[in-house]
C-alpha cells in the first residue's frame, strides 16, 4: 500500500512518499495546546428579503438552475425535484438513480454540462450499494425537462467501505473543462485519507466521459486514477471563482477543524496527519496543526460550524459581496459570510441564524438561493431566495 503520509502504531509520523520523517511546521503540539475556541461570527447588518420558492422538501441537498428558469433540487433519499414557473411539482422527476440512502448516503449534486443547451447531458454524485460495501459515484445521463435518460457510470470510488459516511459528492467544473469531484474519507478509514491506492479523501479530477485528464498530478504508478489532491475529511463544499482562477473547497472536521481550502493539483490537505480537531471522544487526532508538506486551510472553523454548500458571491444584487465565500453550516446553523479582501479572509457574519443551510448557490439573476432542511429528514426542507431588503 502506497501512502503520503504512513501513521504509525506509536502514534509518530513519517513521510513515506519520500521515505523520509515528515516533520512538523514551528511545532504544531503546541499549537493546538494555545489554541482558544472563536467565537461566534456576528450576526449580519444587512437585512434581507427572504422568499420561499419550494416547502416540503426531504434533505434538500443542491440546486441547479436550467436555461428556461427552471430550478432542479436533489433530495438526499433519492428524488431530483423540479420547480418550474415558480412551483414545486408534485412527482419527483423519473429515471433518478438508485441510491444507497442511509445515514449519510444518498443523492448528491447534480450538474449540467456546459453544453446542456445543446446536449441536455447532466451529472449526478450519489452513493451506491449497501451496508457493507457502499462508494461514491458519479453518473451522466440527460435530461429532456421531464425525465432522464439511460444512466452511464463515469466514475466510482474505490474502495468499497462499510460506513455509510463521509462520502463528499460534490461537483464543478474547472476552467478546462475538466469534471471535479470529492469524496470523503469513509469516517472510521481516515488513514486512506493519505493512502494514494485510494480515492478515498480526496479532490478527483476527470474529463467528461470520465478518462483521466494528461495532465492531472503524478502521484505514482499506484496511485487510484484521477487524484488531483488527498488529505480531505469529508469535502461537500466545492466552486470554481472564475475572477480569481481558483477552486475552493470547505470540508468537514471532527470536533472542530473545519476548512476553506484552495484546492491545488497534488497537494496534500493534511488530514488525519495535521488538524485543529479533536475526536468527538475528546481524544487527541494528531498532536500537530501543521506539517511539512501539507497545505495550511485559507481559514478554518473550532467550534466546527459543519460546513455544507459553497459559493463565491459574483454579481451586482449583493454588490458589496462580490468576491466574498458563503458557506452554509449544519452545526453553526446559519449561511456564513466570509468577507474577502483580496485572497485572504478579513471577517466573517452569519445570516439565517438558527436554519440548517444544506446548499448555497449564487443564480442567474444575481440572488443568493440556499436550501434548508431538518436534521431528522422530515419533509420540512426549503428552497429559499434572498435578496437585499429594500427601504
Amino acid at each position: 500500500m502506497k501512502t503520503m503520509v504512513s501513521i504509525l502504531m506509536s502514534g509518530v509520523v513519517a513521510l513515506s512518499a519520500a521515505g523520509a520523517a515528515l516533520v512538523p511546521n514551528g511545532g504544531g503540539g503546541d499549537a493546538k495546546l494555545q489554541k482558544v475556541l472563536a467565537d461566534p461570527a456576528p450576526e449580519g447588518a444587512l437585512d434581507l428579503t427572504i422568499e420561499t420558492l419550494a416547502n416540503g422538501l426531504v434533505n434538500p441537498w443542491c440546486v441547479t438552475f436550467l436555461p428556461d428558469g427552471a430550478i432542479l433540487v436533489t433530495e438526499r433519499p433519492g428524488s431530483v425535484r423540479l420547480i418550474k414557473d415558480g412551483v414545486l411539482v408534485d412527482d419527483p422527476i423519473a429515471g433518478a438513480p438508485e441510491v444507497y440512502a442511509s445515514q449519510q448516503g444518498g443523492l448528491f449534486d447534480i450538474l449540467l454540462d456546459p453544453a446542456f443547451a445543446e446536449n441536455s447531458v447532466v451529472y449526478i454524485s450519489y452513493a451506491h450499494g449497501t451496508r457493507k460495501k457502499n462508494v461514491t459515484r458519479v453518473a451522466r445521463t440527460t435530461f429532456d425537462g421531464a425525465s432522464f435518460g439511460p444512466l452511464e457510470v463515469i466514475f466510482e470510488a474505490a474502495p468499497e467501505k462499510t460506513a455509510g459516511f463521509h462520502f463528499g459528492g460534490k461537483l464543478d467544473w474547472g476552467p478546462d473543462g475538466a469534471l471535479f469531484l470529492t469524496t470523503g474519507d469513509g469516517l472510521g478509514l481516515k488513514a486512506k485519507a493519505q493512502d494514494v491506492s485510494t480515492s478515498l479523501g480526496a479532490v478527483v479530477r476527470i474529463n467528461p466521459d470520465g478518462t483521466i485528464p494528461d495532465d492531472n498530478p503524478d502521484f505514482g504508478p499506484d496511485a487510484s486514477p484521477g487524484i488531483y489532491s488527498k488529505g480531505h475529511r469529508n469535502p461537500q463544499g466545492l466552486a470554481y471563482d472564475a475572477a480569481r482562477g481558483v477552486m475552493w473547497s470547505t470540508e468537514h472536521g471532527a470536533q472542530g477543524g473545519d476548512e476553506l481550502n484552495v484546492i491545488e493539483a497534488g497537494a496534500n490537505y493534511g488530514w488525519p496527519v495535521a488538524t485543529y480537531g479533536v475526536d468527538y471522544s475528546g481524544a487527541v487526532i494528531s498532536p500537530f496543526t501543521e506539517y511539512q508538506g501539507t497545505v495550511q486551510p485559507v481559514k478554518y472553523w473550532t467550534p466546527s460550524i459543519a460546513p455544507s454548500g459553497l459559493a463565491v458571491y459574483r454579481g451586482d444584487v449583493f454588490a458589496e459581496w462580490d468576491g466574498d465565500v458563503l458557506v452554509g453550516a449544519l452545526a453553526g446553523v446559519a449561511l456564513h459570510r466570509v468577507i474577502m479582501d483580496g485572497d485572504e479572509p478579513v471577517g466573517e457574519e452569519r445570516y439565517l441564524v438558527g436554519e440548517r443551510v444544506r446548499d448555497v448557490r449564487v443564480g442567474p439573476d444575481g440572488a443568493i438561493y440556499v436550501t434548508v432542511e431538518d436534521y431528522y429528514g422530515e419533509p420540512t426542507g426549503r428552497l429559499l431566495r434572498l435578496t437585499p431588503k429594500v427601504e
